[in-house]
């Protein structure tokens, strides 16, 4: 399953589970899940050294960081990593890894908490996402 997700998106209404009603772009002190993202990626595995960076995106985040393994992007430029999207009619978050062949979005896999999300995310044994 693709989606074609363009990188700048406008936030819609209350488009996550568990912010304050307020966009990351005014705020972004009081975005609740965004603030858990970017706390359990701390403990990722692979490309400890880089620093990425969660944006919110319309009904769920991005995570972008920078290329240090050259496998991508030559220059160490910053890729896309991951996409996380909470499904409102199924309360569950979709998890998506980047096709950077391609520039499209593969679907990886659905959970229903979070933290699930999160832990795929990190541990990573595929390296299908920090490649």
């Amino acid at each position: 399953m693709e989606a074609a997700v363009p990188k700048n998106f406008s936030l819609g209404r209350y488009p996550h589970p568990n912010e304050v009603r307020v966009p990351p772009a005014d705020n972004r002190d009081n975005c609740l899940d965004l603030k858990r993202i970017e706390r359990a990626l701390r403990a990722r595995k692979r490309y400890r050294y880089v620093l990425p960076k969660v944006l919110a995106v319309a009904g769920g985040y991005r995570i972008e960081s920078p290329c240090c393994s050259r496998n991508i992007d030559a220059d160490g430029g910053i890729i896309d990593v991951a996409l996380l999207q909470y499904d409102l009619e199924e309360s569950a978050w979709q998890l998506y890894r980047k096709d950077h062949r391609n520039g499209t979005w593969e679907f990886h896999s659905t959970c229903l908490r979070l933290p699930e999300v999160l832990e795929r995310l990190n541990t990573d044994p595929e390296r299908k996402f920090w490649q």
